[in-house]
């Protein structure tokens, strides 16, 4: 099974106090989570150790590998905590500095490829995500992946001087609710996710 190390973690964990932890909803008969990733909830079976999405009108699907690593993550991580209301970037978190370089880079090229020519393309895919448009750069939206974790994006426009640019940001408490590696497995899909949006909506 995948994730299985995972699975045995959440099942040892109060299940009250994890849903309060994480600001999700748990309930019984079957014991599950409902976990909001992105603009799609997904529910957490602890009987069968399976996680599909919900969406209105559609089949459950099963959650891909990706998907259920970030929520599993999430639940067995995530703290009770305010937000600090403070941007920072990933290299500020404790080992941050080393973690994200290389392979584990923040997908920055695959924002500022979509969005550099025209940052305000970033803002028409608030109609696919529940997003707060910002005042930063060009163009910045925030929105939240999981419930306790918001990201910042901000794009700046190419121009005849520059190329354009993207920041990613974070609360300062964003590390708290997630180990690292599962963080930046949250950033890819939500990068993943924005240019899918953009392509669609054009």
């Amino acid at each position: 099974m995948a994730h299985e190390g995972l699975w045995e973690q959440l099942d040892n964990l109060d299940r009250h106090e994890t849903a309060k932890r994480a600001s999700c909803q748990y309930h019984t008969e079957p014991e599950r989570y409902v976990v909001p990733l992105l603009n799609t909830e997904y529910v957490v079976n602890l009987a069968d150790r399976k996680i599909s999405s919900v969406q209105a009108g559609s089949s459950p699907e099963p959650a891909a590998f990706l998907e259920q690593l970030c929520i599993l993550a999430y639940l067995i991580n995530a703290q009770d905590l305010p937000l600090a209301n403070k941007l920072v970037k990933a290299e500020t978190f404790p080992g941050g500095q080393f973690f994200f370089r290389g392979n584990h880079s923040l997908p920055t090229e695959k924002l500022q490829s979509t969005f550099g020519d025209n940052p305000q393309a970033l803002h028409r895919t608030i109609e696919a995500f529940n997003t707060k448009i910002c005042r930063f750069g060009d163009a910045s939206i925030e929105l939240y992946v999981l419930p306790r974790i918001p990201l910042t994006i901000v794009i700046w426009q190419r121009d005849e001087e520059f190329d354009a640019r993207a920041s990613i940001l974070f609360d300062q408490t964003a590390a708290a609710q997630l180990p690292l590696d599962a963080l930046l497995t949250a950033v890819n899909l939500t990068v993943q996710a924005l240019v899918k949006a953009a392509q669609v909506i054009g």
